[in-house]
């Protein structure tokens, strides 16, 4: 999938997350998208590097405590 069809993806998600407010504001959408978002891209990175956190850290683009305090904040480790 590239990059093109995830921002559309998320955007037609917002779309209907806003259309299901029914005129009621949002609240926190950042941190509502970025917590929606996160998990699973978390997930799936790290299977595709078979666990190898350092690996994700680095296809993520991140240091590899952050990962770990990510993964942790997600209940993806103990």
């Amino acid at each position: 999938m590239s990059k093109k069809k995830i921002e559309e993806c998320i955007r037609d998600s917002l779309e209907q997350y806003f259309k299901d407010l029914h005129g009621t504001e949002p609240h926190a959408v950042h941190d509502m998208v970025v917590a929606t978002v996160e998990k699973p891209m978390l997930e799936v990175v790290m299977k595709h590097a078979d666990g190898n956190q350092s690996k994700a850290a680095e296809w993520l683009g991140i240091n590899r405590n952050t990962l770990r305090r990510k993964l942790l904040d997600h209940k993806l480790i103990k």
